[in-house]
């Protein structure tokens, strides 16, 4: 019981900054480009400066592992890295209706507003994932990386909702406001989760102080970080890109309406959730991460192979079922990756080891963006055929997904601890060199 009330908690962390998330890349993104006639390209600028700033989690993992301040190790980080999360979006919208009066003034106070979400952002979700990995033993993992994320998947539909109704009827002055109220529900949440969470002075790290370059030096001196980096990168490039296509294929290749189209994106995120409860409060009592990695890597490539298929042969009676299958395998596939990422570190380096598996996750992400739009474009101009081109976006990620499999065989947890150096032992072969 006192376990499961330390996940819950854990999980008010994560929700907290999902709300971010759906207030900037849902609401507000959207009434920048619609509703302010605001150039998509500086509003796509500004909303991934999160994934720009990505390779800074390494560092920021390795500095809380080495820099407990006041007897905590994330404590203090998670607590600075929302409350930054939470300002800045709160200021977003002010910074928006800036930039549609006075372009270059309002973009100046926007790249410094975007930039305070961002690195909140990272400053945070590398602190928790850090800490979910010094409080829970390996066997646990799983279970509490599913709730965690059943969690973080209900809060964006719940959240998007709340924050959908409340503005209307819209004005800018109920825009700002609804903000403002989105960040101190994510503060709430933020004390509710966060204070006595973290015991004082918990497995201190006994490192020396070294710095950024030696700890990537510490992460990719060991052949099986390495591998399971690319593999991280591959696999969720492949899990990620196919959310910002799987609307528009449906009304290009089977003519749907934009409420038609609005249920696919629910099925695909029921069935999500689904496997995340499925996996974490059954499935992992008899299969452990690793047949059950492979166990969703394969539901999701047959879900991508079924959609693509679906649009090269027209048959729509295809196309659910896919969406179904593949979001089966997405749910099953992130809890297993999530729990075996918090598996791949060492107890004196996890924030180290956090930061780099984020620093991939951020990658992928942008990754799966480029992969949708340019692959897109770029089979388009070489078939000619739209629907086609959107089915060959999603059998080459069902090949990435396919290769990540491959990839997964050869990973192995202990002889990854068995091989890593620590940053002292990496620092002096560097000297050597």
């Amino acid at each position: 019981m006192l376990s499961l009330v330390k996940t819950i908690r854990l999980g008010f962390l994560h929700v907290a900054l999902a709300i971010t998330f759906v207030a900037i890349n849902g609401v507000l993104n959207r009434l920048m480009i619609h509703d302010l006639a605001i150039p998509a390209s500086i509003v796509a600028a500004l909303v991934v400066l999160p994934y720009v700033l990505s390779p800074m989690q390494v560092w920021l993992g390795a500095y809380s592992d080495r820099h407990p301040l006041f007897g905590y190790r994330r404590t203090p980080y998670i607590a600075v890295g929302l409350i930054l999360s939470m300002g800045g979006m709160a200021l977003t919208p002010y910074a928006a209706l800036l930039i549609a009066e006075q372009f270059w003034l309002g973009l100046l106070v926007g790249l410094g507003v975007f930039l305070i979400w961002g690195i909140g952002y990272n400053l945070a979700v590398v602190g928790y994932l850090s800490l979910a990995g010094d409080l829970f033993p390996e066997r646990e993992r799983s279970r509490v990386i599913a709730i965690m994320w059943f969690m973080m998947i209900i809060s964006l539909i719940v959240t998007a909702i709340l924050m959908g109704r409340a503005l209307e009827p819209y004005s800018d002055a109920q825009l700002l406001r609804v903000f403002a109220l989105a960040g101190l529900t994510g503060l709430g949440l933020m004390l509710l989760g966060l204070v006595g969470l973290e015991p004082r002075n918990h497995a201190p790290s006994s490192q020396a102080r070294h710095s950024q370059q030696d700890a990537l030096r510490a992460v990719f001196a060991n052949s099986q970080a390495r591998l399971f980096f690319v593999y991280l990168i591959l696999l969720l490039t492949a899990l990620l890109g196919p959310d910002l296509l799987l609307e528009p294929f449906g009304a290009q290749a089977f003519g749907m309406n934009v409420e038609q189209t609005t249920q696919l994106t629910a099925t695909w995120g029921g069935a999500t959730l689904a496997a995340l409860l499925l996996y974490g409060l059954l499935l992992n009592r008899w299969m452990t991460k690793k047949p059950g990695a492979l166990l969703g890597g394969i539901l999701a490539t047959i879900g991508l192979c079924t959609i693509g298929m679906s649009g090269i042969l027209e048959i729509q009676a295809l196309f659910l079922p896919g969406i179904i299958t593949f979001g089966l395998g997405t749910g099953i596939a992130t809890s297993t990756n999530l729990a075996l990422m918090l598996d791949m570190t060492t107890p004196e380096q996890v924030g180290l080891f956090i930061g780099a598996w984020g620093f991939a996750d951020s990658l992928a992400r942008g990754a799966g963006s480029l992969l949708g739009g340019l692959g897109l474009d770029i089979l388009n101009s070489v078939t000619g055929n739209t629907t086609i081109s959107y089915a060959g976006v999603f059998l080459i990620e069902a090949l990435m997904l396919a290769v990540s499999l491959v990839m997964l065989r050869s990973i192995n947890i202990q002889a990854f601890r068995e091989e890593q150096p620590t940053l002292t032992q990496v620092v002096a072969l560097a000297g050597d060199t």
